[in-house]
């Protein structure tokens, strides 16, 4: 496992490679964080998903084109897989997550699986919202949730 970590807009993130596949993106409170049983590298692969966070953050990129594998339950997959499809620029609520992968009962458990998404941003869990399209749980904290929503300019594009 490679490891290396980023100044962004947002802070400070770590990305983290597995056998040719992107598998974390961390929040991080200084570069000499992050996990210590990783190979501190610029891996060829880690270089493109951080060029295209830049390219995100500039506004010059609406899709990641990266080999993601988050690990998790299958009911986790289910949700992140949902969540890759929300479309730059819009939100979805958990509700309408948990309809979209058949368990329209389950919205709790979609926040809980939108808690544990081991790829964020990449993995876009910061655009599914409340019911009422407020600001509700992420990772990184709703500030930062706030400016990727705002960068998306999806203020206004619930659904």
């Amino acid at each position: 496992m490679f490891y290396y970590s980023y100044e962004t807009p947002i802070g400070i993130l770590g990305i983290e490679e597995h056998e040719g596949f992107i598998t974390r993106l961390d929040f991080l409170k200084d570069k000499n964080e992050g996990p210590a049983q990783k190979t501190i590298a610029e891996t060829p692969l880690i270089k493109k998903a951080y060029e295209q966070l830049t390219e995100y953050f500039q506004g010059e990129r609406r899709v990641f084109e990266l080999p993601l594998k988050p690990m998790g339950t299958d009911f986790q997959k289910k949700v992140w897989e949902a969540l890759i499809a929300i479309d730059y620029g819009k939100t979805k609520t958990y509700k309408a997550i948990a309809e979209r992968v058949e368990s329209p009962k389950a919205f709790r458990a979609v926040g809980g699986a939108c808690n544990k998404n081991p790829i964020a941003i990449f993995i876009p869990c910061h655009r599914v919202v409340g019911a009422n399209g407020s600001l509700v749980g992420f990772a990184g904290g709703l500030s930062i949730k706030d400016f990727l929503l705002k960068l998306e300019d999806t203020q206004n594009c619930l659904f």
